[in-house]
Order: C-alpha cells, then structure tokens, then sequence
C-alpha cells in the first residue's frame, strides 16, 4: 500500500488522534497505539473506536523509564501523533524540539482538535509549525470570509442564501416523517426542482426574489408533506435537481450509490464503517477487518521489533513502565 513501511507512533487520545493514526494505518503505515497501563486506561471511560489496523503497547509515560522507552521509540519511527494540551509532552521531556533534534526526519503531530490541518510539525530545518484548534477551523471558513462582500451573508441568520433563507436551499419533511435535502442553487438545477414539485416556473416569482422566499418556503414544505420520501426519491433520483434523501446510517449504507462504490464496508464483527479515501488507483488502501486491539497486547513483539532486548524489556515491566495483556512472554 502506498504508506507501506512507514512507522508510526499514536499517544492513545481522543477522536482527531485516533483517527488521523487509522488513516495511516488504512493505507499501509505501521500503527502502534501507545496506550495508558490498564488500570489508568479505565478511569478514563472511553473506547477506541478508531483502532483498526493498529497494534497496542501500554507505557506508563509518567515513569521516567517509560518516557525514555518513548524517546527511544521516537528515534526508529517516521512519524508521532500526540493528543495532549501544549506544555505536557514537553513536561516528560518529549516535546518536539527534543525529540526533532534526536530524529530529524520524524514528522510530530499535535493533534488536538478536528479543526486542524496541515502539517503540525515538520522536521525540515528543525522547523516546528503549530497550528490550533481555533486557527484550523478559521482557515476552513475562508469560503465565508471572502464571500461577505458578495451579499451571500447580509441578511440577518436564516434568511440567507447558504443558510437555510433560500427555499431552495433546505431541508423539508416528507408525509412519513422523514426529509429531503434541495441544494438546487443554479437555474438548471432550480428549473428541474420546480418541475419535480409540478410546479409552473413562469407562475412563480424569481428565484432570487427574497422577499418571496419565505412564502416560497411554506409553498415547498407542503408540497413535500403530501409525499413520503421514497415516493420523492422515485420522482427526483434520476433529475439534476440536487434533491436528496436524508438517509440514516443504515440506509446510506445500504444506498444503491453507495454499494456501486462499495462506499462502506464491514469488519469481522459485522460492524459498517465508511471506506478509506481517496481511492488510489495503484496502491489502494487495505484496511483491517480484525477486532480492535486490547491494551498492551502488542507491547513485548514491538520493542522487540524498535531494539528492545529480552532484558530490557524485563526491567521495564519490573518498574511497572509497561504492561502485557497476557504474560506469555519468556522474560
């Protein structure tokens, strides 16, 4: 796969973390989670539902010798993702200027918050470029800043043309209590939306009448309240209308779009998930279809595989550094 032989390093965290370390696992990277010891793992009250493709290795960062065994780790691997607050890795003597300046060419990610993006922090010229949660979701929302002097946001909230004001762009009940999404904006779009409805365009005000939109709205809703949605699906699913169901997690599954693209797939549990993407052409990605990996169950066979020594590894679970999910190790 396209990241085949790429080492990675996860701090066991919350969402953005883990999910940023499944995608590398998906296409190919070597994921380990380093995970809390059991006992301190459980007071936290959370599962790791983004754990697929990755191995477990339980390390008690709060021991010096387990914050060494992680410097020693980070020195064989390419890349490392981090979840914790600014200040804590640095606290354990593992924040990036240590850690780049002993492994130049490993990649550090701080990873806090979805809102993020880009390159958190690179080892070219021992730059390191840190980019917070609130900056990221800024940066996102560069569509809004720039359209403000195109009228799109003049109107106070709700009466917009993004943001549900525009009859023909929202959300409307169908008679067996589900929804429809119309994001018919363009002309050609909005001429099949009104011809979907049966209604007659040159009976109507223009499109981009305001102050017609909020009669339209009401106009709109009650056409879509006589139908259910599989009745609106059967009129608009083979139109250039942008009218779409809102579909359930079961039923965008099972959408007939997305079984064609086979857009989700199912692990050894029955489970759903979407599938990885993009999808290369090459070198696509293979996720995992294994159960999820228990705490510390790969913790011997990965120092041994990152230069740890039989004893090496003996003193550590001596010093309480690390933990094993079942003690079948020769130690």
């Amino acid at each position: 796969m396209a990241l085949g032989g790429v080492r990675v390093l996860e701090l066991a965290g919350l969402a953005p973390a883990p999910l940023c370390g499944m995608i590398l696992a998906d296409f190919g990277a070597q994921v380990v989670r380093v995970d809390r010891l059991s006992r301190r793992a459980a007071a936290l009250e959370h599962r790791d539902v983004q754990a697929r493709g990755k191995r477990s290795l339980a390390l008690d960062l709060k021991r010096p010798q387990g914050a060494a065994a992680l410097r020693r780790l980070c020195g064989g691997a390419d890349v490392l993702i981090e979840p914790f607050r600014h200040g804590v890795m640095e606290r354990l003597g593992l924040g990036p200027e240590v850690l780049l300046q002993e492994n130049p060419r490993l990649i550090y990610a701080r990873l806090t918050g979805f809102g993020q993006t880009g390159k958190y922090a690179k080892s070219a010229g021992h730059d390191i470029n840190y980019l917070a949660l609130s900056e990221g979701v800024a940066y996102l929302s560069s569509f809004l800043w720039k359209s403000q002097n195109l009228g799109l946001w003049s109107q106070p909230r709700g009466e917009n043309l993004l943001d549900s004001g525009a009859p023909f762009y929202e959300i409307y009940r169908t008679s067996d209590g589900k929804f429809m999404a119309v994001g018919a904006i363009e002309p050609v779009f909005y001429n099949q939306l009104i011809k979907g409805l049966g209604l007659n365009l040159d009976e109507l005000p223009a499109q981009m009448s305001c102050s017609s939109w909020p009669e339209m709205k009401k106009k709109f809703a009650s056409i879509f309240a006589q139908k259910t949605q599989a009745e609106w699906c059967s009129i608009f699913d083979s139109t250039d209308a942008c009218v779409t169901p809102v579909l359930s997690f079961n039923d965008a599954a099972s959408h007939q779009h997305n079984k064609e693209r086979s857009s989700f797939i199912k692990n050894d549990q029955g489970e759903m998930s979407p599938r990885p993407a993009p999808v290369l052409s090459r070198t696509p990605a293979v996720p995992s279809c294994k159960r999820d990996p228990f705490i510390g169950e790969h913790t011997e066979e990965i120092l041994l595989e990152y230069g740890f020594t039989k004893q090496e590894i003996a003193k550590l679970y001596s010093d309480k550094a690390i933990e094993f999910k079942n003690l079948k190790a020769n130690l």
